[in-house]
């Protein structure tokens, strides 16, 4: 059986499983300057490091005709998706709503709630619209990945500890095989990062399993998807 090089120990990839790549929040409110992250005085230069590591991930997930899955956290513009309580928190100079230098801060539509040019979603990819931190929450994810006949899911983006550990979690719960990658997902602490790695991989892989683009690339090559080679 393929399998590919992680912790706690390998990950494989049965013949008849089917997978997808999902790209969590990697848009202009986070990674760039004016956007939320830098309300909250976070450096979004340390988002913005996995960038080219992550885009050369996607494009093998393209070559080979696999799922892609883009998420964006948002809210409507009359933010009644947007519990008061959420507003509140952080006490940053923008809070969700505000209008900022990118637009209204985590409004669907606003130029700063885009997807960064350089992992911009094409034509065949599906694109998540989600008001938390969970991908699954009140979003149509399940679903997709159901019609898709998805069993084994390849987290990344950002930030680690919160959107992209909760949405693990979620699908662990769920039944996916998850595997996060190391170095396509960032926190705005890198000590956050650690830790929510070693928790992911704790206890016999307790929530899934953790590797890096280089193995999961090499671990797909050797693997013979039914849709990619169909």
């Amino acid at each position: 059986m393929p399998t590919i090089s992680a912790l706690p120990y390998e990950y494989e990839l049965p013949e008849s499983s089917q997978v997808a790549l999902i790209v969590i929040d990697m848009q202009r409110d986070f990674l760039e300057p004016g956007g939320f992250g830098d309300a909250l005085n976070n450096d979004v230069a340390r988002l913005q490091a996995i960038v080219p590591v992550l885009k050369r991930l996607i494009e093998g997930f393209r070559a080979m005709d696999l799922t892609i899955i883009h998420t964006i956290e948002c809210h409507q513009p009359d933010m009644s998706d947007c519990p008061p309580s959420k507003v509140k928190r952080g006490k940053g100079t923008l809070k969700i709503g505000d209008p900022g230098p990118m637009g209204r801060i985590l409004i669907k539509g606003e130029p700063g709630n885009g997807i960064i040019p350089e992992l911009a979603p094409i034509p065949g990819e599906f694109v998540i619209y989600k008001p938390g931190k969970g991908a699954f929450y009140a979003t149509n994810l399940e679903l997709i990945l159901k019609e898709q006949n998805i069993t084994h899911l390849f987290i990344t983006g950002v930030t680690t500890e919160v959107c992209v550990q909760t949405t693990m979690r979620e699908a662990n719960d769920r039944g996916y095989e998850c595997l996060m990658v190391e170095d396509c997902t960032e926190s705005y602490f890198p000590e956050f990062k650690q830790s929510t790695l070693e928790m992911v991989r704790a206890q016999g892989g307790i929530v899934g399993w953790t590797s890096t683009a280089d193995e999961v690339l090499k671990g797909l090559k050797a693997w013979k998807p039914s849709k990619a080679f169909a």
